[in-house]
């Protein structure tokens, strides 16, 4: 049994600490919030596609305006996700109005396909250091030979949608910030999943 004035000390230990909790608790940025319906099917794909490494997977939720976060890095086991902004295909928002309206598979088409998406190789090309995706469903089964991969571009960075209040368009890639590419290549990397899709 512990004394109560051991007791007493040690709770005068702690006590700064557990403030310090207390306080870091209140003032962490908040948890990033994917629809739990994306996510589910997300996490469905990543057990049912053909997929090397399941410890972290990216979740695009193309319901979402271009004007927000949308891109998520999820770490699978811990549920702990990041966001990132992301621009979709301007066949996909023939208008620009900053919303995805729809997906195509089509190639010429320059929008955005839904599904699961199975990262390969980093490569240089157009537009610097890039990932390419292999479509794994017959919603995005064209993405190789669309070049559909995963790049930075000025028209997704930050002061794009501080100026304008949406990004840019891409061709149908998943176009980041610099900063955010750097992020998503080192923390997904090859031989892992991206899910897209637009879900109520």
């Amino acid at each position: 049994m512990i004394q109560s004035g051991v007791a007493a000390g040690a709770a005068a230990c702690v006590s700064a600490p557990a403030i310090a909790n207390q306080v870091w608790a209140s003032t962490a940025p908040p948890q990033p919030r994917i629809n739990p319906l994306l996510l589910a099917r997300a996490r469905e794909a990543l057990q049912t596609r053909p997929v090397a490494y399941r410890d972290m997977m990216g979740v695009v939720d193309f319901a979402m305006a271009s004007r927000d976060p949308r891109f998520f890095l999820v770490d699978v086991p811990s549920g702990v996700a990041t966001e990132y902004h992301v621009a979709h295909g301007r066949g996909s928002d023939p208008g620009h109005s900053g919303w995805l309206e729809h997906f195509s598979n089509v190639p010429g088409s320059e929008a955005s396909s839904a599904g699961a998406y199975l990262t390969a190789n980093v490569y240089y090309g157009k537009y610097g250091r890039s990932l390419r995706l292999q479509g794994l469903d017959h919603t995005n089964s064209n993405a190789e030979a669309r070049a559909i991969v995963v790049h930075s571009a000025r028209y997704a960075e930050p002061e794009v949608v501080a100026t304008s209040g949406k990004l840019g368009r891409s061709e149908g890639c998943f176009a980041l910030s610099a900063l955010s590419l750097q992020y998503v290549l080192f923390r997904l990397g090859p031989g892992r999943m991206i899910y897209a899709d637009k879900v109520a």
